[in-house]
């Protein structure tokens, strides 16, 4: 990653100042209002055994927190290359943290009551024994439980490491439903070198740590919530399949939500072109590696012609889903890769808006390809209904209200790498005790 572009440092007081508006209480009201909307018909599906309901919203659930764990993954790698470009705009992809927790709450339920709604083996488990010893309930419940709980409580734990920072060094501000929160992490703070070099070594673990979970456990959640609802299908490659979907839609999400935090806040001076070139960089490149990664696995399978991976495939390119998956692949892909090659592409807004909204669009019908066609097979007419609307919305908003609640309850960029005269004595570890410098090899 290239150095912070910009070379002016702002003023603490004038940063904080200049980036703390609160969110607009229309646009909240308006999430809340979705949000409320989706949980009066889930609990009326709930109630009447709608299971379309439950599988709408485990299309949804696949499509928000694959991208909710991969943007908190992603600010993991900020750490892991000591990239300092971010700085000015990281935290407005940390927020996508708040809504793992709820999402783990989701799980619990889509798992236990949903599950007969939405996995077709809860009713008919092929006489295969090795399927039948993986999907077994006990077996199967504990290890998604146990995966994702992990994901998230190190996702929290890593976050709020990065927000501690900067509250204790700002005044008291935002709001009270964290003042609580704020009030732990200042508890115990140090002088500013000291807190800096500690909490960089310890994301240093933690940002690791979470790479190696996030890219072994969200395949087999993978397998376990998504390839799962087909018993018979098999890929090796599912797993990365999933989850690059979900980091290339973060990024994507998280650049047009930096647009907004930019016109928002008014800081023209911080947020500047040169991250948008880099985003957009972004975008392109991970939307090239999900094309790179999808026609690797179409390929294979075309190629091999076993019945247990060609059903699957083939299912989804013809009748009524063909369209469909046709639309997930220009939309994922092509309009992507070759609408962002440019760089004038990427730094004219509206034309990155576009593409950047290709790929959002892309990742929710491709969740909606990975779990509806292996429910209802070959049909005349796809099912898509009000179901899927209500729900979807539903879930947006929630997303929305949870992403909200977290950047109005704590300083919207990172405070104190921007500012403290110490900011980049991080790129030379030390010891955070003694502070001297470590050996390079440590």
């Amino acid at each position: 990653m290239s150095a912070m572009h910009a070379a002016q440092v702002p003023l603490r007081e004038e940063l904080i100042a200049g980036t703390a508006r609160p969110v607009s209480r229309t646009l909240w009201l308006a999430c809340a209002a979705l949000a409320a909307l989706g949980g009066v018909a889930f609990l009326f599906g709930a109630v009447t055994g709608a299971s379309r309901m439950w599988q709408a919203v485990h299309v949804n659930w696949l499509f928000l927190t694959t991208v909710s764990s991969a943007g908190v993954m992603f600010v993991a790698v900020q750490r892991i290359t000591t990239a300092r470009w971010s700085r000015p705009v990281i935290r407005f992809l940390e927020g996508y943290v708040a809504f793992l927790p709820v999402a783990f709450v989701i799980l619990l339920l889509l798992i236990t009551i949903g599950k007969s709604h939405i996995f077709p083996w809860t009713h008919h488990m092929p006489a295969i024994p090795e399927k039948q010893q993986y999907l077994e309930p006990v077996f199967f419940t504990t290890r998604v439980v146990l995966i994702f709980g992990a994901l998230m409580a190190l996702s929290v734990w890593y976050i709020y490491t990065c927000v501690r920072l900067d509250v204790g060094h700002v005044p008291e501000a935002g709001a009270a439903w964290a003042r609580r929160i704020r009030e732990r992490m200042r508890r115990g703070f140090r002088d500013e070198r000291r807190e800096i070099h500690s909490t960089h070594s310890l994301q240093g673990k933690l940002a690791v740590v979470l790479g190696l979970l996030f890219g072994l456990g969200w395949p087999v959640l993978s397998w376990d919530l998504s390839m799962s609802l087909n018993v018979y299908f098999f890929s090796t490659m599912y797993g990365w399949w999933i989850f690059m979907g979900g980091w290339v839609v973060a990024l994507a999400s998280f650049s047009i939500l930096t647009m907004a935090w930019r016109r928002h806040l008014g800081r023209y001076d911080l947020i500047t072109e040169h991250h948008f070139h880099d985003l957009g960089k972004l975008v392109f490149a991970f939307s090239a590696f999900w094309g790179y990664i999808t026609f690797g696995q179409y390929l294979v399978i075309w190629y091999a012609n076993i019945a247990e991976e060609t059903h699957w495939m083939r299912l989804r390119l013809m009748g009524a889903w063909l369209p469909l998956s046709l639309t997930v692949v220009f939309l994922m892909f092509v309009l992507p890769f070759f609408g962002l090659m440019s760089r004038a592409a990427k730094v004219f807004l509206p034309t990155f808006i576009l593409f950047a909204a290709c790929s959002i669009a892309g990742l929710w019908l491709h969740r909606y390809m990975e779990v509806y066609p292996s429910i209802y097979a070959v049909v005349a007419n796809v099912p898509f209904g009000w179901w899927e609307v209500v729900m979807t919305l539903g879930m947006v908003g929630l997303w929305g209200v949870c992403y909200i609640a977290f950047m109005d309850a704590f300083p919207r960029v990172r405070v104190t790498l921007m500012t403290s005269p110490y900011r980049d004595e991080v790129q030379v570890p030390v010891n955070p005790e003694t502070m001297e410098p470590l050996p390079a090899h440590e």
